[in-house]
Formats: structure tokens, sequence, C-alpha cells
């Protein structure tokens, strides 16, 4: 995992606007100047002052609007026709997803806040993709909650077969819809392990559906968070949810069921895997996405 660098590090516009491209690189995507100024390490900057460090720095480039590295040229166009399917696919799979967290808090009482991430929260989500949650649980219930995500999300794909599918979203029995992309433990939260620019962006770009409380509680007890992106101190939620009237009452789930919820999960992850051994970049895929959650990735034993 790459260790991100503080502000303090990245003394000029010109690096943070570098540094900022790299970060979002090695997830895939790439902005405009107007939106990468706006979720720049180190604080917000103007459309100008990006564009500003990108005639100061030969290796930045800006290529069909994108702001990239020379380097990454070639991959533009690709990044370029997610960014437009998002704009036509997002406004279906937004609703959806709120549907689906509404169904997912009432019958899983052990999770405290569920927040948008992935593709559809950065803004290169398209219909073939599927919607990644990162959830904050009750200690001891990870596990139960990665197989509450599945379970609820199987039955939630049934009336969805007709979605478009990847090597990553095919599945047996309905597309892969729903999925659980970091799940932490109460505990796990005050203090985080990591506070590196990587884990501060995924804050940053993730949004929160339920228990916004808990996610400003997070940031608030890991301030060194706010040293790479002080946006993190106004970040709204838009697309939250109330707490649904009636839940499933937590006795009904024990911390002692976490082991048995854990073997499930991993028979079926590994399934999982093993489905995609001939496709060899979705298995390249989710290694990267894990190694960018570690230390809080599931199923991690060998």
């Amino acid at each position: 995992m790459v260790v991100g660098y503080s502000p303090a590090r990245i003394p000029s516009v010109s690096a943070r606007v570098e540094q900022t491209v790299r970060l979002l690189q090695r997830r895939g995507y790439a902005l405009t100047p107007a939106r990468l100024g706006s979720l720049c390490l180190g604080g917000s900057l103007s459309e100008a002052e990006v564009r500003w460090a990108v005639a100061a720095t030969p290796e930045l480039a800006i290529a069909k609007g994108l702001l990239v590295e020379r380097s990454a040229i070639a991959r533009v166009s690709e990044i370029r026709s997610r960014a437009n399917a998002h704009n036509l696919d997002s406004a279906r799979y937004l609703p959806m997803t709120v549907r689906f967290v509404r169904a997912l808090v009432a019958a899983a009482p052990f999770i405290r806040s569920v927040s948008l991430a992935g593709s559809l929260a950065s803004g290169g989500f398209r219909a073939s993709d599927d919607v990644d949650l990162n959830l904050i649980v009750d200690d001891g219930h990870r596990h139960l909650a990665y197989v509450a995500v599945n379970v609820l999300g199987l039955l939630h794909a049934l009336a969805h077969r007709a979605k478009p599918v990847d090597d990553l979203t095919r599945r047996p029995l309905a597309p892969r819809l729903m999925t659980a992309n970091l799940i932490l433990e109460t505990s796990q939260c005050h203090p985080l392990r990591r506070q590196d620019e990587d884990m501060a962006y995924e804050l940053l770009v993730a949004q929160p559906i339920f228990g916004a409380s808990a996610y400003a509680e997070v940031l608030s007890s890991n301030p060194a968070l706010l040293d790479h992106f002080p946006q993190l101190a106004d970040k709204p939620a838009p697309l939250e949810v109330h707490s649904p009237g009636r839940r499933l009452p937590s006795w009904l789930f024990p911390a002692i069921l976490d082991g048995a919820a854990r073997r499930i999960g991993e028979t079926a992850w590994r399934y999982m895997q093993w489905t995609r051994r001939r496709h060899p970049e979705a298995l390249a895929r989710v290694a990267f996405v894990r190694a960018t959650m570690r230390p809080y990735t599931l199923f991690d034993g060998p």
C-alpha cells in the first residue's frame, strides 16, 4: 500500500495537483481541472490554479478535458467513456441503492453506517458495474454484515437479471449488484490504523446513506485524515435516509454467530474467485481493491 503525503510534505500547488492526479490514477480515475481542484490534496483549489499547475508541471497534461499524467494519455478515452456512462446510468442506480440500504439496515440492526463507495460515488459508474458500499458495524459483527449484504444483495439482484455484466459482476444465479467494499467494526474506527491519503480519499468521496453521525464520529476521531483533505470537515450527506421505523431486534444476532458467518462468507468468496480463474484482469482488479483496503480486508488467511 502506498502511504500518502501530508500537506506539509507537499508544499507547492503543483506538487499537490500532481500527487492528486497520481492518487486518482491508482484507482483508475481522472477528473476535469475544476473537479480535481475541489478534491485536491491539501484543500480545494480554483480551476485557474489547477491549470497553472499543469502548465508548470511537464509530467501533467489535459486530454479530452481530463487531467492526467502524460504517461496515461492512452487511457483517457476509456476513462472519458466511463464518465459519460456514469451520467446516463447513475440516475437509475442511485435510488435503487437507497432502497437496498433501507432494507439492509432494517434486517441487520448491527449496522451503524452505510456509505456509497466505488465507481458510483466517484463518477465512473457504468451499468455493468456493481454498487460498492462501505459499512461501520458493531464489534464482533463484520462477517455477519458481509453475509447480510451478500444474501440480501442476491435476493435484490434476482429482480435485475437483465443487468449488463462483466467478468467481475457475472454470477451463476443473478448478477453481482450490491457488494461490501469495506466493513469496519466500531472499535477499528477510533482511531483508524490507516491515516494515509488513500484512506482519507476513500472517506472523502464516499457518500453516507445511513448513519451519517457515525461517519462523522470517525472523522472526528481521526483528525490526521483532514491533514490530507481538509474538505472532510464540511462533508455533506445529501443521500442520507432516516433509520427505518422497524428493525429486527439485536438479540437475534449475537456476536457468537460471527464465526459461522465467517466460514460461510469465506467459502462463498473463494468460490467466486474460482469462477474468475480464467479472467486474469478481473482477478487483478479484485487484488488491487483488496490491497487498497488492507488491513481491513476480510478472508486474508492462507
